[in-house]
């Protein structure tokens, strides 16, 4: 039997969070209940398909609930539980860590992003 037990706290805190949109849904919903196309505006260039899985995946790990208010037209609202709560304010550190050294980030990434030479 393998052990599946986690070596740190981080990598228990990845196995919820892991990828580009989970912490940026995690942002959003610590602001505010939000139905699906909120959500979709507010987080930007996600595809539908990728938002759709990653909220079915938050809701599976327990950090977001689905309110289907079972309504013509559907209405469907996401929040953060409270176990999922905790997750975002965890991240708050993160989040101002990146607003204190975006500039910096930002230098960094336009430097490892190829340029296309003229023709």
């Amino acid at each position: 039997m393998a052990n599946n037990s986690f070596n740190c706290g981080l990598e228990a805190a990845l196995a919820v969070i892991g990828g580009k949109w989970k912490p940026l849904v995690l942002f959003h919903l610590a602001q505010d209940v939000h139905r699906y196309g909120e959500l979709r505006r507010a987080i930007g260039s996600v595809t539908d398909k990728v938002l759709i899985q990653q909220l079915k995946e938050l809701e599976r790990d327990e950090i977001i609930s689905r309110n289907d208010f079972q309504e013509i037209p559907p209405k469907v609202e996401y929040s953060l539980t409270p176990f999922g709560r905790s997750l975002a304010m965890a991240l708050g550190a993160l989040c101002s860590w990146g607003t204190e050294h975006r500039q910096t980030v930002e230098r960094i990434r336009d430097r490892r992003t190829p340029t296309l030479a003229p023709n």
